[in-house]
């Protein structure tokens, strides 16, 4: 389905700078932030400290050196705006290996398609037809430091292609690149006194990188350096039967919104970002909300997430994600389910917004596939 006007404002809101009724962070590329896999779909939107997946690339790559299998797979497909249009999407690919014992790699390549746009100069004109698009390619090694934790470094590079060709002969897309560190816990069984017990905790310091510069707009464009930490319990019943309870923070770690925009009778009708490089702006992310401490607070998203696992071949999922209405006001609760059979496996989740709000991914069904090689 061919889209103008609604693609037009999807590119418009990846790079507004400020919001006119609340101080909302946006930076460019933010389909990164968009959970690319069905299972972390299912739970809130969380992954950085879930029992690792073919999927941890995105959440935690740590997570993969405690991985069951010697190599695996996935492949996930997101429709975005599926109640409007059909051609919005993002896909992802990711593949892990385990070296040895001690130390794995793994990849994964991200593409989000903004749909097709027809362009019309001139009503009498035969219209171009425009495929915006943006991608992520990257890679990782994770290495076990001691029995229980792990540690990973990424290198990841990121292109956005959403400027119009046909527009502007002169155009051409913005690039950069962003390092993550990620750091993963995971305790030996132990038993309690109706349970055995697995904890498990996790870190992810994700799109460490320098701006993204789109010429037309004239600035340069934070991409969504983030902090994720989480926690998690496996109650272990018996053999076939578990229950784990997951829960994560999420804070983006670029500047707040804080330098008012007055219009011709001094009244403020948003608030840009500081200008400053991505490295200071990581640090003053944590102090520079201009309503102090209690404004970055409201920052950080929560997400909660219930899976419960029978026989490791059947899984139901609930979660819960939460954000402040002054930051974004994204609040929805999500279900899921998965099946496993042998090396196969394939996850569905759904979402259901509990806010004004309406999330791009309401009433959405996400798919990921999934085969680990022994």
């Amino acid at each position: 389905m061919r889209i103008t006007f609604l693609t037009l404002i999807l590119i418009f809101n990846s790079f507004n700078l400020f919001s006119q009724d609340r101080r909302v962070i946006t930076t460019a590329v933010p389909f990164l932030m968009i959970s690319a896999d069905a299972r972390a779909s299912g739970l809130g939107e969380q992954g950085v400290a879930t029992t690792p997946d073919a999927f941890s690339q995105h959440w935690n790559p740590a997570k993969y050196v405690f991985i069951e299998n010697k190599s695996g797979i996935g492949v996930s497909y997101t429709p975005y705006l599926s109640k409007l249009v059909s051609d919005v999407f993002l896909a992802n690919l990711n593949y892990y290996n385990v070296i040895n014992e001690r130390s794995s790699w793994s990849t994964s390549f991200k593409y989000f398609s903004l749909g097709d746009i027809d362009i019309l100069q001139n009503p009498q004109d035969v219209p171009y037809l425009e495929t915006p698009n943006e991608f992520t390619l990257d890679a990782s090694y994770i290495l076990k430091l001691n029995d229980n934790f792990s540690m990973g470094v990424t290198g990841r590079f990121l292109m956005s292609d959403v400027k119009l060709q046909s527009v502007d002969s002169d155009s051409s897309s913005a690039s950069s690149f962003a390092v993550d560190i990620s750091g993963f816990f995971q305790s030996d069984e132990k038993a309690y006194e109706n349970f055995n017990g697995i904890w498990r905790a996790g870190f992810n310091i994700s799109n460490m990188g320098p701006k993204m510069k789109y010429e037309e707009l004239g600035k340069n464009n934070f991409i969504p350096t983030n902090l994720k930490i989480g926690s998690a319990f496996d109650f272990i019943f018996d053999s076939s039967n578990k229950l784990s309870l997951n829960l994560e923070l999420n804070k983006l770690l670029v500047p707040s919104p804080s330098i008012p925009l007055y219009n011709s009778n001094d009244q403020i009708i948003g608030y840009n970002q500081e200008d400053v490089s991505f490295l200071s702006g990581l640090f003053k992310s944590f102090g520079d909300a201009p309503g102090g401490f209690s404004e970055e607070l409201k920052e950080i998203t929560l997400a909660l997430g219930f899976e419960y696992l029978y026989n490791d071949s059947f899984a139901l999922r609930l979660g819960y994600f939460g954000e402040n209405e002054d930051k974004g006001a994204r609040k929805y609760i999500t279900f899921g389910t998965g099946f496993r059979l042998d090396d196969i496996k394939i996850d569905l989740s759904y979402l259901l917004s509990t806010s004004d709000i309406i999330s791009p991914l309401e009433n959405t069904l996400r798919f990921s596939f999934t085969y680990n090689f022994n």
